[in-house]
């Protein structure tokens, strides 16, 4: 088990570069993946910094977690505005 926890470095390195290509999509269903890709990668790097005791890692895959929660809700209203006609940040809180 120890060596499937060793190598998960490597799926989680590939999930990472295959969200960051999503997100830098023109596309905003590209982008709204991309950040579900990059959670995906986040828990991907978490177990595996449990496992080797990347305490650091883990906490900052944490804060990163939150940032594509962040987005993808920011991108989220973004894609809805397209839908609906309106102008972005006309019936949102922007931040």
């Amino acid at each position: 088990m120890s060596a499937y926890l060793d190598l998960l470095q490597w799926p989680a390195m590939i999930v990472t570069v295959a969200a960051a290509w999503l997100v830098a999509s023109r596309s905003a269903r590209k982008r709204q993946a991309g950040f579900w890709v990059f959670l995906a990668s986040n828990v991907l790097w978490s177990i595996w910094g449990w496992h080797d005791e990347a305490y650091a890692l883990i906490a900052l895959q944490v804060v990163l977690a939150a940032t594509n929660i962040r987005g993808a809700y920011k991108n989220e209203a973004l894609l809805e505005h397209r839908v609906s006609g309106a102008a972005p940040g006309s019936a949102s809180r922007q931040g």
